[in-house]
């Protein structure tokens, strides 16, 4: 098979999610393709320095247009130039009139079904629209789970051949993170002195805060007499209290001021730390692409409750326990479950290093480096 050219589109690479998606999938096909010549595009800006240094990797910086968007007629200009057979990209917000075949990778389609309240209906639907249109000539979309290849197919009219679902893995800087630091020396300086529950992950509608403090106080309450959890604590690790009005009246109207915390965004290594010293790692999202948070709790050795929706069955396996995540007092129900029963925490933990070990980014880059192979033919 003759040599490709490839071009990767980088510009959401400092986001959370995206972000980890890209920088894994990028490393990882430099570790199985020494061939192909790949161009990574990028906004100048962008001081990642998480990218290969292979020979036959080139990161081109491109002048934003705004906020590390790269400026798409240049790169028209660049791809045409170079002779791309295809471009890659990792996210749906895909530029117009490219001048090659390209492929797409959809990580869900929250913004469709769970739309942000101040947009009028008119703009949601002429984002629709353009989107579908955009993916529907792209050569291929690649889906990060069945759920959101599902969404795709209906949501965007897209046939079920032209969707090839690539999971997402562990991000390598979890996976490969030393401990250097000291766990009591973190816990100390957050004050965090109680067991707690601990959620990563932003606040936004879908993400079901809301429910997940509501249903952390029923808990708590039928907890108050147990020896080891009558001070169990919520830790809410990714969003600041403060740009969430919604969320501090329900944390009053609850009455557990004093027990949930809002901690903000916080280092990997510090995030580990939390990871490892919590009691369970709550997740009742109502909608998850994928849903990496509970498999980085699952490979930090802790126990895991989530939704039985979206793609977060098909993510946790038997690894996990699994609730209606619009039902509070079900999530309330499997948290004093997930705590009180020792035999279940044991199986959960041995269960959840099992099921991490499913997802490999090494097998993402492979399935990825054969559709660019067949997008060329």
């Amino acid at each position: 098979m003759r040599r490709m050219k490839v071009a990767l589109e980088l510009g959401k690479i400092n986001d959370f999610g995206i972000g980890t998606y890209i920088r894994n999938l990028v490393s990882h096909l430099a570790k199985i393709d020494s061939i192909n010549t790949y161009f990574l595009l990028e906004s100048e800006s962008n001081n990642s320095t998480a990218l290969p240094t292979s020979e036959n990797f080139q990161r081109v910086r491109f002048k934003e247009r705004k906020r590390g968007e790269i400026n798409p007629a240049e790169v028209q200009r660049f791809l045409r130039r170079q002779g791309v057979d295809v471009c890659h990209i990792p996210h749906d917000e895909v530029p117009r009139r490219l001048p090659c075949r390209y492929l797409v990778t959809v990580h869900d389609c929250v913004h469709i079904l769970y739309p942000r309240g101040t947009e009028f209906s008119w703009v949601r639907e002429a984002r629709l629209y353009s989107k579908r249109r955009r993916l529907q000539r792209s050569e291929h979309i690649i889906a990060v789970s069945e759920a959101t290849k599902r969404d795709v197919v209906r949501l965007y009219q897209i046939p079920e051949e032209k969707v090839t679902v690539i999971h997402h893995a562990l991000d390598e800087r979890l996976s490969t993170l030393q401990p250097s630091l000291d766990t009591q020396s973190v816990l100390e300086r957050y004050q965090i002195h109680d067991p707690y529950l601990l959620y990563a992950g932003n606040v936004r509608t879908h993400k079901n805060v809301t429910r997940l403090i509501e249903a952390f106080a029923v808990a708590r309450t039928e907890l108050r007499d147990h020896p080891t959890y009558s001070r169990l604590k919520l830790l809410i690790i990714g969003d600041e209290l403060a740009s969430h009005q919604a969320l501090r009246r329900t944390v009053i109207i609850s009455r557990v001021q004093g027990e949930v915390r809002f901690l903000g965004f916080v280092p990997y290594e510090i995030l580990k730390v939390f990871y490892e010293n919590a009691s369970a790692f709550v997740f009742p999202s109502l909608y998850e692409g994928f849903g990496l948070p509970p498999l980085e709790a699952m490979a930090c050795g802790t126990p895991v409750l989530t939704s039985n929706t979206s793609s977060l069955p098909e993510v946790v396996g038997d690894a996990a326990v699994m609730v209606n995540p619009e039902n509070v007092f079900e999530v309330a129900r499997g948290m004093r479950q997930i705590l009180c029963d020792d035999n279940l925490r044991q199986q959960l933990v041995r269960k959840g290093f099992e099921q991490v070990k499913k997802f490999s980014w090494i097998t993402a880059a492979q399935e990825t480096l054969r559709l660019y192979q067949v997008t060329c033919r």
